[in-house]
């Protein structure tokens, strides 16, 4: 085997190594076969293409082609012309499927079911990542680089990921890379000759030789780097509600940051799935669970484009809680305790906790934030699976004493009502607008939320796209359109050009009561809201999303016909108000789509339409097979003219009949090429002369010009000696000389000999010369009997 088609191999293997990372992702984990199968292929063209040989970028060209043409057969074969070339029905299946997939991403938990969509961007995505690692690795001869897009690959999957086994993908991974530059590292020292460095291994009383020492001590330090590579195995972070969260920062006893991450695309995903897996399971002492919010973090730094948390100093978790920052002496209040399990595949950074927790039990490495009251894992330490218990405060302060409520510190204020310059000014202004003829922050705030919830006409939809940057806010308010991140962020933003402190909690709402006593909490229940700082009572939850949470007692409404929800009853968890029909959504269930048992959202087609009639899918398969030609005519000369190079240098004849002709074939091809550089050939000329020209004409360098020179004599001994001596080593000549005219050449005549030939005229000449002996062919092939003698009349 060559020492090329052992790298593609290891490519091949490589890619598939690295792929094993997404089976955690979907189930079944079929797709697999699937993949490595139609990858072989694709591999197996490369190589195919390379031994003809064509250039580099016609051997890309055919592995993309040979992949569309499969991804076609195995997902849009009913919409290809004879099944497997695509047309316009067929890159629109592709692009509801790549939809269907993307929906179904965010729709469902992992593992997520293999359906259609998600298969074609499980098995496409890795067909372009072994084509991108085949072309890197082995057409290119660069096997370093192609381990970017496999980490491309891992990564992905691991960002996604939450199995057990995660180390044992990359090890597979790390395995694979490895092997691919071993491949390449011996394929190089063989192209200087027999390895050297060191005596063959050798069995005591055997003639067989082991690896030779390079190799051996490739392999070992291959080895070794793998296994400090697993020492700290590498593990992508994913977003606040996540299965996986963020690590924490360094630092022990007390000392060490935090900071964490944009919780938007987290929350939006929890909201969609179908499936809403429980979270957590509560045991609680109190009996109105509608206040029993969970916290994991605060959001407080606003930058204009998103809020996030500011970086903390961490510390030790004390045995007791100090006071909340504000709340005064005189505020009623109560404690509840509250026993917390994390389901075991959630694996979440911070710990979900009501606010304002006043004490904490639990075991395992964690860490307490004292400016916003939160406890976060150390060292990888995570709620996977997780018991703990829960003091914290139930604050019931009284609308009058939000009211009379006196000014903060001006250190507080300053930090909690900073708003950027490039904020919209529509923001304050209608922060100004809605709270006209307010008396206290407290009527101000209540305006605000009564605003979102009640009186602007806002409606609360998780699938919708406010887009991102300094302008979001701008735009939620003009289409007032969002899920529970748009209404807190808004909110606070404007609380803030009032003068009001503000930040954003992000959590989980109220859940839902079960039979047995305890209180289930799903990812459906993620939520986000903010939070409005009052002096002497704290930070205060305010609930602006309409039909989510609850409505906190102290913000009842005022304004007349105000429906607010009661809030004393709990969330029931659903994102919109019922419409007058069901949606498709809301009728097909996960178990329904999972059992392909769903109605079509197609069209009906129009009465006494059918189906294609048989003219019109001839006329899409000549309009494709016409769109085919016309993409294909302009690279027609250079794949011409590259098969001809093939075919004139690439013929070894064993007899000296097929070594003459082999000799000639190669003079052809030198004249050829140097017509494509601009020297035309003189046929008047002999080999000697014309070798003469071409060397003068092309400026070639004495290496080039003696492989001319060579080829020239070679065809003399074949045209005019007795007994020719037969050349050796011709069709490398010719390859030299090619490298000469490219080196001497500018770069629009390499690029004009490259893409338009001049020798591919040729073709025009045979196609003339094949007409003009039409008519002979044809007489000759005419029945003899119809011919009339000469001299014979009719």
């Amino acid at each position: 085997m060559s020492g090329r088609a052992r790298l593609a191999i290891w490519a091949w293997a490589a890619t598939l190594m690295a792929s094993c990372a997404l089976i955690p992702l979907v189930s079944p984990a079929i797709w697999i076969f699937q993949a490595a199968f139609l990858l072989a292929i694709q591999t197996g063209v490369g190589a195919a293409t390379r031994r003809v040989p064509l250039a580099r970028p016609l051997t890309v060209a055919a592995q993309a082609l040979v992949t569309l043409l499969m991804l076609t057969l195995v997902f849009a074969r009913e919409q290809a012309l004879g099944g497997i070339v695509p047309g316009p029905q067929a890159f629109q299946h592709f692009a509801d499927l790549l939809q269907q997939g993307s929906d179904d991403v965010s729709r469902y938990a992992i593992p997520a079911p293999l359906h259609d969509g998600i298969r074609l961007m499980i098995i496409g995505g890795v067909l372009i990542i072994g084509l991108a690692v085949d072309t890197l690795a082995v057409t290119f001869r660069s096997a370093a680089p192609a381990g970017l897009p496999l980490l491309a690959l891992y990564s992905v999957a691991a960002g996604l990921s939450d199995s057990s086994a995660d180390w044992l993908w990359f090890l597979l991974a790390a395995a694979g890379y490895l092997m691919l530059l071993l491949s390449e590292g011996r394929d190089r020292l063989a192209q200087w000759g027999r390895v050297f460095g060191g005596a063959p291994r050798t069995t005591p009383g055997s003639e067989s030789s082991g690896p030779l020492a390079p190799v051996r001590t490739g392999r070992r330090i291959g080895a070794v780097a793998m296994a400090v590579a697993l020492l700290p195995l590498p593990t992508i972070s994913g977003g606040l509600l996540d299965a996986a969260g963020t690590g924490v920062g360094s630092g022990t006893g007390s000392g060490g940051t935090i900071s964490a991450v944009n919780p938007l695309v987290s929350l939006r995903d929890s909201l969609n799935v179908d499936e809403n897996r429980q979270v957590l399971s509560l045991n609680t002492n109190t009996n109105d669970i509608s206040d029993m919010y969970l916290r994991i973090v605060s959001l407080d730094d606003f930058d204009g484009t998103t809020w996030k948390p500011s970086q903390r100093h961490i510390e030790g978790v004390p045995s007791t809680f100090p006071t909340p920052t504000g709340l005064g002496a005189d505020i009623k209040r109560s404690e509840i305790k509250t026993r917390i399990s994390a389901a075991d595949w959630y694996a979440q950074d911070w710990l979900p906790m009501p606010y304002p927790p006043s004490g904490v039990s639990i075991d395992g490495s964690w860490r307490y934030e004292p400016v916003g009251m939160t406890v976060v894992g150390d060292h990888g330490q995570n709620t996977r699976g997780v018991t703990y218990e829960v003091k914290s405060l139930d604050v019931q302060p009284t609308a009058e004493q939000l009211a009379t409520a006196p000014e903060p510190s001006k250190a507080l204020t300053s930090q909690y009502t900073k708003v950027p310059s490039s904020l919209p000014a529509v923001v304050a202004d209608t922060a100004r607008k809605v709270t006209a003829g307010s008396t206290s922050h407290y009527e101000q705030a209540v305006k605000l939320q009564d605003y979102f919830a009640v009186t602007g006409g806002f409606q609360y939809d998780t699938q919708v796209d406010v887009g991102t940057g300094r302008n979001a806010i701008a735009k939620f308010l003009k289409e007032k359109q969002g899920f529970c991140v748009h209404f807190s962020f808004a909110m606070a933003a404007m609380a803030r050009t009032l003068g009001i402190p503000a930040r954003v909690a992000v959590g989980f709402a109220p859940g839902t009561p079960e039979a047995n006593g305890t209180v289930s909490v799903g990812l459906k229940d993620a939520h986000a809201w903010p939070e409005l700082y009052f002096e002497g009572i704290g930070w205060t939850r305010f609930e602006p999303t309409p039909n989510r949470g609850s409505v906190p007692s102290y913000t009842q409404s005022t304004t007349p016909g105000s429906d607010i929800p009661d809030p004393a009853r709990p969330s029931t968890s659903t994102s919109t108000a019922p419409s007058a029909a069901p949606s498709a959504s809301e009728s097909c269930t996960a178990q329904l789509r999972k059992l392909d048992a769903c109605a079509s959202v197609a069209p009906a087609i129009a009465a006494g339409g059918g189906g294609p009639t048989f003219w019109q899918i001839l006329e899409l398969a000549a309009l494709s097979l016409g769109g085919l030609l016309l993409l294909s005519l302009p690279f027609a000369p250079m794949l011409w003219r590259t098969r001809m190079r093939s075919v004139r240098l690439g013929a070894h004849g064993r007899t000296e009949a097929e070594a003459a002709v082999h000799t000639l074939a190669v003079w052809e091809e030198l004249t050829d090429t140097a017509w494509d550089f601009g020297i035309s050939p003189d046929e008047s000329l002999t080999p000697r002369k014309a070798s003469a020209r071409i060397v003068r004409l092309g400026q070639l360098d004495p290496d080039a010009a003696a492989s001319v020179h060579r080829v020239a004599d070679a065809v003399e001994q074949v045209l005019y000696a007795p007994r020719p001596q037969l050349t050796a080593g011709l069709a490398k000549d010719v390859r030299r000389v090619i490298v000469g005219f490219q080196d001497t050449a500018g770069r629009g005549a390499r690029l004009r000999a490259l893409v338009l030939p001049r020798s591919t005229v040729r073709v025009v000449w045979a196609l003339s010369a094949w007409w003009a002996s039409v008519p002979t062919r044809a007489a000759a092939l005419w029945p003899t009997t119809l011919r009339k003698p000469s001299g014979q009349q009719g």
